[in-house]
């Protein structure tokens, strides 16, 4: 049936979806992974292995931003960042030994880039009759505009500018129930009750133009612009996805990304502009240096490379700086709080995870007591290693802050090996039409 689908409709699946833009026949399989941070650019020449169905990173390539460059994870100064981008790209070409790469995938963030949940409850007027596309592609339509209102009424709050533009970059099914029970696929099934939550990631198109000009500039196919979150999210694959629940934060220079996962499901995403770039403020107010020497002070902080009364000194001001953390980790926390329990599991990943206050803070229990936790958060980091289907041939990919261009990798692994689009490509058909109104 689904071949049959796809004959019929071939056309639409390739107009919508970027993914689909790339063959699996081909033989170029090379991708790149373009992490554009606020304090580091990091590029990732990975090689897509249709036999293993892995991705085999090859070449690496990082360059530092300048400080004007990007602000709160969103692009500031486009040349700054094409000149930084271009650099890592270079570099990770030398890496790999490859002349040429076009095909990409880059991460977006920032406090605009919202990610949410949206759930339909539909009662069928003949519940005999099996689920056909028609009814399927209704279906997920009257998802797609609840969710579209919810993200226009939100931003429109937030920023006070009710004709704001923002667009689709990502959406995948979290949950489909048919009278009570859970389904993969809705299609060709029979019932009265049909409920489905569809996740959606939004992004103004201010963002997504100025990262399309800088692939413009690069030269590459972009393929995908992705929320951060929502890769890294995705990134963890375990046996038993649908008992899997956790927390995921990613803290970056300029923002901490925060994904939630109940059952398999990815429930939502929060941004908010607190990274490690404040620390390293605080760095150079409190010593009265250049911002440079402050980032080379933190991450010597860090490492424990410090003297004893530096580390002790610069403990004390991060204490002050982790709690400001911490409340804004919990403010965007309490959003998921309103229906269930959060998970207890909390992922680390992203650069400015590597500070040593970050990890004990979290596991202090005065920020989470108005929170419903079931028992106390368990605490790790997310390592490279926990993303099982990409392969670090490089062995260059060992600390955390390298969890999130892998993420990407894997991401555009995923999408590039899935044989069933069926469903993507009704998320994307419906969102496009609700675009045009």
């Amino acid at each position: 049936m689904w071949r049959e689908w796809y004959t019929e409709n071939k056309t639409l699946v390739y107009a919508m979806g970027f993914f689909s833009r790339f063959s699996l026949g081909s033989r170029d399989n090379l991708l790149l992974s373009l992490d554009i941070g606020t304090e580091v650019v990091k590029a990732l020449i990975f090689r897509v292995d249709h036999e293993s169905r892995t991705g085999q990173v090859i070449g690496v390539g990082r360059t530092a931003q300048r400080t004007g460059n990007m602000q709160s994870g969103a692009v500031s100064d486009i040349n700054g960042v094409i000149r930084s981008a271009r650099e890592a790209i270079e570099l990770a070409k030398a890496h790999a030994q490859v002349k040429h790469i076009e095909k990409s995938i880059i991460g977006v963030a920032g406090e605009l880039v919202k990610g949410t949940t949206t759930t339909v409850h539909y009662e069928r007027v003949n519940p005999e009759v099996k689920i056909g596309l028609p009814e399927l592609k209704m279906i997920i339509g009257k998802v797609q505009e609840k969710a579209y209102e919810r993200i226009k009424k939100q931003l429109a709050w937030e920023t006070d500018q009710h004709d704001i533009e923002v667009k689709l970059i990502n959406a995948a099914i979290v949950d489909v129930r048919i009278d009570g029970y859970h389904v993969l696929n809705p299609f060709n099934f029979q019932g009265r009750d049909v409920s489905m939550s569809v996740f959606n990631a939004y992004a103004p198109m201010i963002h997504l133009g100025a990262l399309q000009t800088i692939a413009d500039e690069l030269d590459l196919d972009l393929l995908s612009i992705v929320a951060e979150p929502y890769a890294v999210a995705r990134s963890v694959e375990v046996e038993d996805m649908i008992d899997f629940s956790a927390i995921f934060i990613d803290i970056g220079g300029g923002t901490t990304d925060i994904a939630v996962v109940r059952n398999g499901g990815l429930e939502g995403t929060k941004m908010f502009a607190l990274g490690g770039r404040a620390f390293t403020k605080r760095i150079a107010n409190a010593y009265g240096i250049k911002y440079e020497l402050a980032e080379q002070m933190k991450l010597d902080y860090s490492g424990k490379r410090l003297k004893p009364e530096d580390m002790e000194r610069i403990a004390t001001l991060f204490n002050d700086d982790c709690r400001v953390w911490l409340g804004g980790v919990e403010l965007s926390l309490l959003e998921f709080a309103e229906t269930d329990f959060l998970p207890s599991k909390i992922f680390l990943c992203g650069g400015g995870s590597a500070l040593p206050g970050i990890k004990q803070a979290l596991l202090s229990n005065d920020w989470y007591k108005h929170l419903p936790f079931s028992r106390p958060p368990e605490v790790s980091f997310l390592q490279p290693k926990d993303i099982t289907r990409i392969v670090d041939t490089t062995k260059e990919l060992v600390t955390p802050q390298d969890v999130t261009p892998l993420g990407l990798a894997h991401l555009a692994l995923i999408e590039t090996l899935e044989e069933e689009k069926m469903l993507s490509s009704i998320l994307q058909e419906s969102m496009a039409s609700i675009e045009k109104k």
